[in-house]
């Protein structure tokens, strides 16, 4: 053992530990072992899916999850631009800290809304509901004037 070099060493240590090899089994031997392995895992599945069946029918287990109603998105933001006829461009602005380098990061989009009677000007706060298609652009319709510009 003095005279091998370490990566022999450390193989002949690893073998020693590994014990014995079994007595060698003939293949019809193998498949009997396999069958009884499959057959217990077989029982083991059969008695945990009852079990799930059971309590699921007593009425046991997690409640149901909550549903939410899928309601129409809503965002306030700043018109941009009233121009056109019966639309508006809202720009919101969105502040959200960075997950990585928790910085504070500041977003815009502009969005196309459909304003009924004019109403809104450039500058005023308006809250927009999604809608259907109006157009080829506009999915959003005004709700409300929250402040007027100055």
């Amino acid at each position: 053992m003095e005279g091998l070099d370490w990566k022999a060493r450390k193989r002949l240590e690893r073998s020693r530990e590994s014990g014995e090899a079994g007595p060698q089994r003939s293949p019809e031997e193998l498949a009997a072992e396999r069958a009884a392995r499959r057959t217990a895992a077989s029982k083991a599945r059969a008695a945990y899916r009852r079990k799930r069946r059971d309590a699921h029918q007593a009425g046991e287990g997690s409640a149901p999850a909550e549903r939410r109603s899928a309601g129409r998105k809503e965002r306030q933001g700043t018109v941009v631009s009233s121009k056109a006829d019966k639309t508006i461009t809202v720009r919101i602005d969105v502040a959200r800290r960075h997950p990585v380098y928790e910085k504070i990061v500041r977003t815009s989009n502009t969005l196309h809304a459909h304003d009924e009677s004019n109403e809104a000007g450039e500058g005023d706060r308006v809250r927009v509901v999604e809608t259907r298609p109006v157009s080829k652009t506009k999915r959003w319709r005004l709700v409300e004037v929250l402040e007027k510009a100055k």
